[in-house]
């Protein structure tokens, strides 16, 4: 397989170079067919493949994150290659079920039919993936499009080129060009590509893009995945565990230096655990990154911001919400020419404050006080529907009050983040958050096409209803609409 690069120093792309993805596309259409024919035993061979070039090129995936924005190779083991081979392992074992017809009930109208469910590849589809987990996003969604018998294009972020490198060599020891393909290059790339006529998108990025891709889409009736984001709460009441929900807290926000799609956004507590549980957070990170901010500035275990234009935006968020009235309780620090932002919290926040007006999407978090949680309803209903929910708590009553008066994408008890890990749940988000879901079956099922299938002999009593509309016949009918 080899991958399309499209460096253009302006928005548009060459007649060429258009021409080249035609080509691909093209090609990977005369080749679909024998792709959707293959068995559950030849797909499992090629994620088997998959998996052992994952672990064979572990210490160059961890050179690669860290090259392009100094990741630590422990977090890219837990956030970015233990996700993909996790959902490889249980892709390979469940894909033959998956795979397999499933029987559908009659219903007592059709009790004489027989009725199944057939699993279909979509076709050809495009995978567009971030740059904020770009091994994990781009080769999670694949997983799920090669177990369904799909061939793919694939559009990595350009914010992260050591990744994008590392995975082309990877895929190029496993498929074809005509099965996957990679194509690198700029937003100009992702706008030629999104006009072509897929059978499926898959994007991950920013909302305000997704519509973009969303409206392309539409053009040719396409159908869309979107995993987008939004501004993920977190929810500390009175009866929560402060130790525990102050480790998981700062371990959450600033994973991957809170460039993650549900990492927690605001947080709101409780006026009775305000203090103690900030004390308990700032405590936890000094702990996981260093006592002093000049500690943190040498820590090997924080990341940096993937470029200057995000390491700039955060920054200014941080001043213009200080301006605001808002107090650093830490951190506050940042390092344009080395995409630094320590991990900062904000106390003091007005609603109408920076930090609450749009998805953060770095190391900053902002607290806010709440006195009942009949204060906190209004807070969360104000904003878009966020791809997550976390809530710290020890009542039943408060959880199934915050659930039941609330939407997200996924919600978590008493933990953050986790929700992405299981391969069991459906990951996705709902309206602005995301469209649609992703991991495990629910990926082989976005991949794939539902085709209902019904059998029936020629013995049908809908025969009996057929023309001309007798007495005898609307009487049948009628017994029909009151019985069936």
């Amino acid at each position: 397989m080899e991958s399309l690069i499209i460096k253009s120093p302006k928005a548009d792309i060459s007649e060429s170079s258009i021409q080249q993805m035609d080509g691909i596309i093209a090609a990977m259409r005369a080749n679909q067919p024998a792709v959707a024919q293959t068995t559950a035993r030849e797909r499992i061979v090629k994620l088997k493949r998959l998996k052992k070039a994952v672990f064979d090129n572990r210490t160059r995936i961890h050179d690669a994150l860290y090259a392009d924005y100094k990741k630590p190779a422990p977090e890219v083991d837990l956030t970015e290659i233990f996700v993909v081979t996790s959902e490889l392992k249980h892709t390979i074992r469940n894909l033959k079920k998956w795979m397999k017809p499933h029987r559908v009930k009659p219903t007592l109208a059709l009790l004489s039919t027989r009725s199944r469910l057939h699993y279909e590849p979509r076709g050809v589809v495009l995978i567009i993936s971030p740059w904020n987990f770009p091994f994990n996003l781009t080769f999670g969604p694949l997983v799920s499009a090669v177990a369904a018998g799909n061939c793919m294009v694939i559009k990595p972020s350009e914010f992260t080129p050591h990744t994008s490198a590392i995975m082309k060599e990877i895929l190029a020891g496993i498929f074809p060009e005509d099965e996957v393909c990679m194509i690198e290059g700029g937003p100009e790339v992702s706008s030629e590509l999104i006009k072509k006529p897929f059978d499926h998108i898959f994007f991950t990025g920013s909302t305000h893009v997704g519509k973009i891709v969303m409206k392309a889409a539409a053009e040719n009736l396409t159908s869309v995945t979107l995993e987008l984001g939004g501004k993920s709460p977190v929810i500390v009441d009175e009866t929560a565990h402060l130790d525990d929900a102050a480790k998981k807290v700062a371990w959450g926000k600033y994973v991957n230096k809170g460039q993650a799609c549900i990492s927690p956004d605001y947080l709101l507590v409780h006026e009775s655990k305000y203090e103690p549980f900030m004390e308990k957070l700032k405590t936890n990170i000094q702990q996981y990154y260093g006592e002093t901010e000049a500690d943190r500035q040498k820590s090997h275990h924080l990341s940096r911001i993937v470029s200057s234009k995000h390491q700039v935006r955060l920054a200014k968020m941080i001043y213009d919400t200080v301006e605001g009235g808002a107090e650093i309780e830490i951190g506050g620090v940042s390092k344009e020419d080395e995409n630094y932002i320590s991990p900062t919290v904000l106390s003091g926040i007005s609603m109408d404050s920076p930090v609450m007006q749009e998805e953060i999407f770095g190391p900053i978090l902002p607290v806010i006080k709440y006195r009942t949680l009949d204060e906190v309803l209004p807070i969360l209903s104000e904003r878009e529907k966020p791809l997550a929910l976390y809530i710290f708590s020890g009542s039943r009553k408060n959880i199934d009050f915050i659930l039941s008066n609330t939407t997200a994408g996924g919600t978590c008890i008493n933990e953050v983040m986790l929700q992405f890990m299981h391969n069991n749940l459906p990951f996705g988000g709902v309206n602005n958050s995301g469209h649609g879901s992703s991991h495990g079956y629910f990926g082989f099922k976005t991949f794939s096409h539902e085709r209902a299938v019904l059998k029936h002999h020629r013995f049908s009593p809908l025969k009996l209803m057929y023309p001309p509309y007798t007495k005898t016949v609307q009487k049948l009918i009628d017994l029909t609409l009151k019985y069936l």
